[in-house]
């Protein structure tokens, strides 16, 4: 008759971890944490509400006048009568709005690739210091030769081949980011995978995926987390580059990249306000994921005192 086996040491990684709540104490207890936390959460509900908070759709035809472009921050306008407090842009789109609009698209980019890449990462990571042997020298081999690239020269390469557009911009974030992923996953799996509770799992014949997904995997959430924030906000800013250079999102879909992009050859004409204000706001977007980013690590690890 066949046995149920039970883990011996199931409940090891719970018993010693700290209960959830502590760590939000703990994470509330810095100002400079708890400010990057409430502006990051401003800046996502300003960008999925951005249709609700934006005076018009920067990005329909229908909703522009030309006769508005290029109006000063604060200026009204002729054609709809309220005043821009950001001003406008040479094709008269309100630049509140349009960066709003950008913010959406920024952060999707951001989130997206770094999920996707987080995904892909650990579980090769994972795969490697599980398994080790030839299947662990082939993956860290893959993780070395992608580090050894700059990644906007491979993010580049990747977008000239493939050409614009959201998702091509994602896949070659994911494709730069996945091996930072992988080799702090392995890292972590490599110390696991020689604890007693580990050995003891594979003596009763706990299957393989079991131990990974139940013990390898929950040990490695806590800096994955950490990487994953700060790959966010860098997943944003290489992003903003490539959109800036054109190779990035379409004209039809700008980020905050293009729109500094589109008001940078007005710079020296006087009209600053095209490119500083998406400057500004990309600025504080990636200034608050890493103040976020830079308090999880001090609360995610044990060895801290927070």
């Amino acid at each position: 008759m066949p046995v149920d086996l039970v883990d011996p040491f199931a409940n090891e990684a719970e018993e010693t971890a700290r209960p959830m709540r502590d760590l939000i104490r703990s994470y509330f207890r810095s100002p400079i944490g708890t400010f990057g936390l409430v502006l990051m959460v401003l800046i996502v509900l300003a960008a999925v509400f951005a249709p609700f908070l934006s005076f018009q759709n920067p990005y329909d035809l229908l909703q522009l006048d030309i006769l508005d472009g290029q109006l000063k921050p604060g200026e009204t306008s002729a054609a709809y009568g309220y005043p821009y407090m950001l001003g406008t842009d040479d094709q008269g789109r309100d630049m509140f709005s349009a960066i709003l609009y950008g913010l959406r698209i920024s952060l999707g980019v951001g989130i997206l690739s770094a999920t996707t890449a987080a995904l892909i990462g650990a579980t090769l990571g994972l795969v490697a210091a599980y398994h080790g042997g030839r299947l662990e020298s082939i993956i860290m081999r893959l993780v070395d030769f992608q580090l050894s690239f700059p990644t906007i020269l491979v993010a580049l390469m990747i977008l000239a081949v493939m050409g614009k557009g959201i998702g091509n911009v994602i896949l070659a974030l994911v494709l730069v980011e996945w091996a930072t992923f992988a080799r702090t996953a392995r890292g972590v799996g490599l110390v696991e995978s020689r604890k007693d509770y580990i050995e003891a799992s594979h003596v009763l014949g706990v299957p393989s995926w079991r131990i990974l997904l139940r013990h390898l995997l929950p040990n490695c959430i806590p800096p994955l987390i950490v990487i994953a924030t700060v790959q966010v906000a860098r997943a944003i800013s290489l992003e903003a580059t490539l959109s800036f250079l054109g190779v990035g999102v379409p004209i039809t879909e700008p980020s905050l990249g293009l729109l500094i992009s589109n008001g940078y050859q007005y710079m020296f004409s006087g009209m600053y306000w095209m490119s500083v204000f998406p400057g500004l706001a990309l600025l504080v977007t990636i200034v608050a994921i890493n103040l976020v980013g830079d308090r999880l690590r001090d609360v995610l690890n044990p060895r801290k005192d927070t």
